[in-house]
């Protein structure tokens, strides 16, 4: 797995010079949690990145609900935590990987290829006793260069031409209820964008909430072409990240990620809408 790293490869590596360990804890609907949570204990010289401030842009008409940050932005914001150019960044959550792969995209879309998600999350870690702390580290600001990859990146336009020709293969990452469009707790409208199939990001863990390996990830995805065209989508292009790396990981190399997801696809009234199975 070159995208995910064990608790222990961290734990071995964690004062590294070039290493900077994020803290992408988030709760969807109690924004203060992952915040209080980082608070309350965290992994040793780990800085906090809160998902909607610092990994998301203010919301507009369109964009979605995690809408995609300015890129200028995004490193002004990792140059003042202390992230640069030639750091080795981990990130995890508690939350699956989701929130800690959303800052793994933004980085590869940002340039930067030294970006790992740790498996199993801080709790998992808590567990086995190794070091947490209360001490916020000093972040001494450092320069990070942008050189955007917008091959990584879908635009509704994409998204739109791909639902109508199948010149990409649409997939939705939002559990199955949603994606039929049998109940929508978030969003304004239930199902899904047409011919999109269905991959909930959650499969890519084990039972155990680890990543599945590489071949696990093949299996799963065997029914794609790896030659062919991706576009990954979910609610606000969050969730969809894990799918993004399991896909990576399970050797696609034509991966994009529609970062406003269905609550940007159902912005445009015009935007067809499907239930059910495909």
């Amino acid at each position: 797995m070159k995208n995910i790293v064990s608790m222990r490869w961290l734990l071995a590596r964690m004062y590294e010079p070039d290493v900077v360990i994020a803290d992408c804890r988030f709760l969807l609907g109690q924004p203060d949690a992952g915040r209080q949570a980082y608070e309350a204990g965290h992994i040793p010289g780990a800085v906090y990145l809160d998902l909607e401030k610092d990994l998301s842009a203010p919301l507009s008409t369109h964009g979605g609900r995690h809408p995609l940050p300015n890129p200028a932005s995004l490193a002004n914001r990792l140059s003042k935590a202390g992230i640069g150019s030639n750091a080795r960044i981990i990130a995890y959550d508690d939350q699956g990987g989701m929130n800690a792969s959303r800052l793994w995209w933004l980085l590869r879309y940002l340039g930067h290829e030294q970006v790992y998600v740790m498996d199993e999350g801080f709790s998992a870690w808590q567990n086995a006793k190794f070091p947490v702390t209360t001490d916020v580290p000093v972040q001494i600001p450092a320069s990070f260069e942008v050189n955007v990859q917008p091959r990584l990146l879908a635009s509704v336009e994409d998204v739109q031409k791909a639902s109508a020709d199948g010149s990409s293969v649409l997939i939705d990452s939002r559990d199955a209820r949603r994606y039929a469009g049998l109940e929508e707790p978030i969003d304004a409208k239930a199902g899904h964008i047409p011919s999109a199939v269905n991959y909930f990001w959650k499969d890519v863990l084990d039972t155990d909430g680890r990543w599945t390996g590489a071949g696990g990830l093949e299996e799963r995805f065997s029914k794609l072409d790896k030659d062919g065209a991706i576009i990954v989508y979910c609610g606000s292009g969050v969730s969809a990240c894990p799918n993004v790396i399991a896909l990576e990981e399970a050797g696609y190399s034509n991966v994009k990620l529609y970062s406003g997801s269905w609550s940007d696809w159902i912005s445009y009234d015009e935007n067809p809408v499907a239930t059910g199975e495909e």
